[in-house]
């Protein structure tokens, strides 16, 4: 596999995150502009032909599955020694992870031990054609510029990818590959870190990364009072509140609603913008909902180029006219 684009795919409890398969996707495209093979990565200590299989109908040629019980769970130690062992191994040209925590947490890690770079957070990623070098795209400067990063000394080339910044790459059945199961050692997985129990907790916006409708303000909404009309009307359509960045700069809400590059990256299948402009750097991180609905009173909006549905008109009208029309269909 050596000079090939490795993902590093993501499990829990023997199941693949579906990160994993964003992976695939960007994984996937990489690898076809170097005209190489696309490789994933799997750290568990569990996982069946089937699942696994998952990774090769969505892309990968090859599947590594490091298998051991030390790996159930992630720790940074063992995953970052049998990474580094199969890496030195098998030198890999690119390799790629999820900005999730534990590709934050790992990609730096293993950057610093290779001496290689790594750019996070990346929103786009393509290949140089004169050089074939990996150009990582990602925000700088608060989310206000996007700043072009690529590797052209050392390699592998590293990257981690926002989620939910791009589809998960579709199936195909009948594709073939190959799943390669490896065995560490008992010194690779050795940890000094000991994980007792597990409670899984979430932030104000861990319901706004997986909700499947979301409603958005912006500062059309002209004042923190006026919040609780666009927050009435997430709650008659059971979605979370999300917000733009001039929304949360003015405090009106709390960070974990910002929806854009410098907030979270979201693709639910409705995304329902009110008073909502439409910065590049809003729209970056939205623009990949299944459906989305915008209401602003400017007609040249920018949110409404990627709008199914714009809705031209004041909002202060037409957020209650929903709302009212919401809780009848509720008491029918």
């Amino acid at each position: 596999m050596a000079d090939d684009v490795w993902i590093l795919a993501e499990q829990c409890g023997g199941r693949l995150l579906p990160v994993s398969f964003e992976l695939c996707r960007w994984g996937r495209g990489v690898a076809d502009a170097l005209g190489v093979r696309l490789a994933a990565v799997v750290l568990g200590a569990e996982l069946s032909d089937g699942e696994l299989d998952q990774l090769v109908r969505r892309g990968a040629d090859c599947v590594y599955c490091a298998e051991h019980r030390a790996l159930e769970r992630f720790r940074p130690e063992p995953f970052q020694r049998v990474l580094m062992d199969l890496i030195r191994r098998e030198r890999p040209d690119v390799v790629l992870a999820a900005a999730t925590s534990t590709g934050r947490t790992l990609m730096p890690y293993m950057a610093a031990r290779l001496e290689v770079g790594l750019t996070a957070d990346c929103t786009e990623l393509s290949i140089e054609e004169e050089s074939g070098h990996l150009l990582q795209t990602r925000p700088a400067i608060g989310g206000n510029i996007m700043a072009t990063i690529k590797s052209d000394r050392r390699r592998p080339q590293m990257a981690t990818v926002r989620p939910h910044s791009v589809a998960p790459a579709a199936e195909e059945e009948g594709r073939a590959g190959e799943i390669v199961r490896l065995k560490p050692s008992e010194e690779q997985v050795a940890s000094r870190v000991l994980i007792e129990s597990v409670q899984s907790s979430a932030d104000e916006g861990a319901s706004l990364k997986d909700a499947d409708v979301v409603v958005s303000v912006g500062r059309g909404i002209k004042k923190a009072e006026n919040i609780g009309l666009v927050r009435e009307l997430a709650d008659q359509l059971g979605a979370a509140l999300g917000a733009s960045r001039e929304v949360v700069d003015r405090g009106w809400l709390p960070y974990p609603h910002q929806v854009g590059l410098s907030g979270k990256t979201i693709r639910p299948r409705l995304y329902l913008a009110v008073g909502v402009s439409g910065a590049i750097q809003h729209l970056a991180g939205m623009q990949t909902a299944e459906t989305i609905i915008a209401i602003n009173s400017d007609p040249d909006a920018p949110i409404f180029q990627v709008a199914d549905l714009a809705v031209v008109g004041d909002l202060f009208r037409i957020v209650p006219g929903l709302i009212e029309q919401l809780r009848r269909r509720g008491r029918g």
